[in-house]
């Protein structure tokens, strides 16, 4: 966590939340907080697993992560 009121110390996730609200949020309405959560984890699998990312050459990050992990087997 940052200081109070410094959101640069917590950029990347800041990033995140904001690109969370403009993509899932605002987009959908929910009926109850059991679908809330339930479309909320289907969009962090979907953010993770299948959603590119130019700033990782194309890859979605797990993608990006496992392929840095095997170049560099310890």
């Amino acid at each position: 966590m940052s200081r109070k009121g410094n959101c640069l110390d917590n950029a990347v996730i800041e990033n995140f939340f904001g690109i969370l609200k403009t993509e899932f949020y605002y987009t959908q309405k929910f009926s109850d907080v059991a679908s809330f959560i339930k479309e909320l984890n289907d969009y962090i699998w979907y953010y993770n697993h299948e959603r590119i990312k130019t700033k990782l050459k194309g890859l979605s990050p797990v993608e990006y992560r496992n392929q840095s992990l095997s170049l560099n087997p310890n």
